[in-house]
């Protein structure tokens, strides 16, 4: 079985019941594909995790349910004034990082402690701001209706695993292309969604720029998944990029050391300090148009050692900035 089959069949679950009056230990059967033995397990995972099931007695079966309060106990869970004011006050830093699609559930969220705090208390905090603030990361330019009928139609491929007829803005052939996918996860980086998806045409794993997919279609077919994408996102890359990392060496000047040390830009790196200040950092990464990016952003101050393609691309880089600047073409 599947990592994520088990928790995506509860979810179905949760779902089909929270949508319903209640329904059957046989009905939750054939809605999920799998035997009652396996969907009474689910119910009792689900108890034990703490969702408020109970079933009821029906005409010919007993039927279950979802309390349609949740997650009433926060009625007693007495927050704090300084806990309730955290809360609120994260507004200006959850804001920032807020995928598009679900800003309007947030700031339903955020109004419902607005109305639990009262407007005298919202009139002090509202002040906070004054005193720490967050800067967004770039967003991407989205079709707010689009971008929202994607992810729904994505959710809901991705919860019931089913198969899809994507029609697909390519940047590298500058077309748009067709294929058949199998979803496997969102993931929201840099200010946009990104979906990682099974293509069989080409046996592997795929990323394709949410805001890039032009039409989605539900097929009548399901899969499994046959390869385990693991937990971590662009693991290997300093941006969104999937590749085979290698090690990188870089040279930074001794003014710009005690900057390049303060972070930590990649997992994988190591810094060695020298007598005369600078410093040398190495990585494992991937040679992409990210790490580019980022070496390129320090300018004179750093210096590629290795590999040595790499150190070429750089200087190449730099040599056609410098030709423009002089009104030439490299």
């Amino acid at each position: 079985m599947p990592r994520n089959a088990e928790v995506i069949r509860q979810w179905t679950i949760l779902r089909e019941l929270e949508a319903s009056r209640g329904a059957t230990i046989r009905g939750l059967a054939e809605a999920t594909g799998v035997t009652t033995r396996t969907i009474r397990r689910d119910l009792e995972a689900l108890q034990e995790a703490g969702f408020p099931l109970y079933d009821v007695a029906g005409d010919v079966a007993k039927r279950w349910k979802l309390d349609a309060r949740p997650f009433k106990r926060l009625d007693d869970t007495a927050f704090t004034l300084a806990e309730l004011s955290a809360l609120y006050f994260s507004r200006t830093l959850v804001e920032c990082f807020a995928v598009p699609p679900f800003g309007h559930d947030l700031r339903s969220a955020f109004a419902k402690l607005e109305a639990a705090l009262g407007p005298r208390m919202r009139q002090f905090l509202d002040r906070l701001p004054d005193v720490i603030q967050a800067k967004a990361p770039p967003a991407r330019r989205l079709d707010d209706r689009h971008q929202r009928d994607m992810i729904g139609r994505l959710l809901e491929a991705l919860l019931h695993q089913r198969r899809l007829d994507m029609r697909y803005h390519s940047r590298s052939s500058r077309r748009e292309k067709s294929y058949r996918i199998d979803p496997y996860r969102l993931v929201y980086a840099e200010g946009g969604l990104y979906l990682f998806a099974y293509v069989p045409r080409y046996e592997q794993v795929r990323t394709f720029a949410v805001e890039r997919i032009r039409r989605l279609s539900p097929l009548d077919e399901t899969f499994e998944p046959i390869e385990d994408i693991g937990d971590a996102v662009f693991p290997h890359s300093l941006g969104i990029h999937q590749g085979t990392p290698e090690q990188v060496e870089l040279e930074f000047a001794p003014e710009l050391a005690p900057y390049a040390q303060e972070r930590i830009w990649h997992p994988s790196q190591t810094i060695e300090s020298r007598e005369d200040g600078s410093i040398s950092v190495t990585m494992q990464v991937c040679n992409d148009g990210a790490l580019r990016s980022w070496i390129l952003s320090f300018g004179p101050g750093v210096r590629v050692t290795a590999p040595e393609a790499l150190a070429h691309r750089i200087a190449d880089d730099l040599e056609k900035a410098r030709a423009r600047y002089g009104g030439r073409e490299p």
